[in-house]
């Protein structure tokens, strides 16, 4: 079976821009190119629909385009289109498990950054056992990079570097899959991976990061080791990386959201959670609180 990245197509801004962000990462990884739409029978068509066109049409109708748009730009991506008559949830989730990764359409929020995460892609991210990629309405190639002088596509000057992919690193609970994933994305694009650790001096009194205590010379310290005892055996696998760590008192989903602001991509992860224990899928504070207030891509990898 051929690697292979999947995108989740429907007729929407953000989903097209999602199937773009996919098709520039199988060229990156070297894989093929996934674009998956479902439909289902409605007795009253959604408006979405033309009231002269079949639903099953218009499905039909709503992939080619994507298919078009996409093949258009990447002539020599191999692209393999899928129609399902089933539930857009079960049928991504299929998809995502032969996968390299997901990826998805989010709406933004206009002219403030961030995402509205809609439920389908919630149980997605939630439940998929593949890293799932969040991509925002009219999130372009020259995004992924840093500016280049105006009028000129980063398309005319190959070398133009990636902007920074950043990772959420939490040392108490370390996580192999997450932390690969960041430094294998930075090195496919020769970007530099920025590592955030945040952490907080519990006290009862403060209500909020304005308030709460200087840290300590001696902690700050031993938080910095500990962030380079984690990465080390990273920088060993990964040598082309340029590796920048933060250290930073705070809330782990403001220091992330901040970081995200000139990114190009944000790595968090989340926890798989054993359903018999009673607690179901779901993404996890700082995770929920990325997806919905970063300004750029979010990837989210499962991990134990």
């Amino acid at each position: 079976m051929h690697r292979h990245v999947t995108a989740g197509v429907d007729e929407s801004t953000e989903s097209l821009a999602a199937a773009h962000w996919a098709a520039r990462e199988a060229v990156r990884l070297g894989a093929e190119l996934r674009l998956v739409h479902t439909w289902a029978w409605h007795p009253r068509p959604p408006a979405s629909v033309p009231a002269d066109v079949s639903e099953r049409r218009w499905a039909e109708q709503t992939l080619d385009r994507a298919v078009v748009s996409v093949r258009s730009a990447h002539p020599g991506l191999r692209i393999v289109d899928r129609l399902v008559a089933d539930s857009p949830v079960d049928t991504l989730l299929e998809e995502a498990d032969k996968a390299e990764l997901l990826v998805l359409g989010s709406r933004g929020l206009g002219a403030v950054t961030g995402f509205v995460v809609g439920s389908v892609s919630q149980r997605l991210v939630a439940r998929s056992s593949r890293p799932v990629v969040l991509v925002r309405a009219r999130q372009t190639l020259g995004d992924e990079h840093l500016p280049t002088p105006d009028g000129i596509s980063p398309e005319e000057i190959p070398q133009t570097p990636y902007r920074d992919v950043v990772l959420g690193l939490e040392t108490s609970h370390t996580c192999d899959e997450l932390i690969e994933f960041a430094f294998a994305t930075a090195a496919r694009r020769g970007a530099r991976l920025r590592v955030i650790h945040a952490y907080r001096i519990p006290t009862p009194h403060a209500v909020d990061d304005s308030s709460a205590p200087t840290p300590s010379p001696e902690l700050l310290a031993a938080r910095e080791r500990a962030v380079v005892a984690t990465l080390r055996p990273w920088y060993d696998k990964f040598p082309g990386v340029s590796v920048v760590e933060s250290v930073v008192q705070g809330r782990a989903a403001t220091a992330l959201v901040r970081a995200a602001t000139g990114a190009g991509l944000v790595v968090v992860g989340r926890r798989i959670r054993d359903g018999h224990l009673g607690i179901g899928p779901h993404t996890g504070p700082v995770t929920h609180a990325v997806l919905h207030h970063a300004g750029c891509p979010v990837a989210v990898v499962p991990h134990p």
